[in-house]
């Protein structure tokens, strides 16, 4: 399993401006005139650096950034493997690859369905998803009402951004 050192995770960092870009549009779209500091959130490629080393430490998420309206988490995940089909009725994802690999099954239709919440639904099987594998770089969009899964072989490390519907 390859590690990420410094360099790395610098270089990492423009892929999670680019999450962070729309982030910083929605914030300024919100607001009318005069801007405050609870207008838009700056994170810096050494704040991001070290939040990462830390999770790849201890793999798992943190979350950078919530409101109402939209969610930013910092994932690291190493060999790990969803066990359901997930999907949500208030939010999409976007998803940015930092660093590593990890295999995403989208859509099909979900069987055994059950709610994991208010608008949060899972499934243990979704036949007729397709596999699709995410590396370095890659952005994934998925639509709200989507089932997907992940499965992480070797480890990912990524930003998943989710603009949300108020209930």
């Amino acid at each position: 399993m390859k590690t990420m050192n410094r360099r790395t995770a610098l270089g990492a960092i423009p892929a999670a401006a680019f999450s962070g870009l729309a982030l910083a549009q929605l914030a300024v779209a919100q607001s009318a005139g005069t801007q405050t500091a609870e207008d838009f959130l700056v994170m810096s490629a050494e704040s991001l650096a070290a939040d990462i080393k830390a999770l790849m430490a201890e793999p798992g998420s943190k979350r950078l950034f919530a409101d109402k309206n939209f969610l930013l988490d910092l994932w690291v995940e190493k060999a790990k493997s969803a066990k359901e089909y997930e999907w949500h009725d208030r939010r999409d994802h976007i998803i940015v690859i930092l660093d590593g690999e990890t295999d995403y099954e989208l859509g099909g239709k979900p069987e055994g369905t059950h709610a994991n919440g208010p608008g949060e639904w899972l499934a243990p099987s979704c036949p007729g998803a397709k596999k699709v594998t995410l590396k370095k770089g890659d952005t994934l969009v998925i639509r709200r009402g989507v089932a997907h899964k992940r499965s992480t072989a070797g480890y990912v490390v990524l930003t998943l951004a989710a603009p949300l519907t108020p209930a």
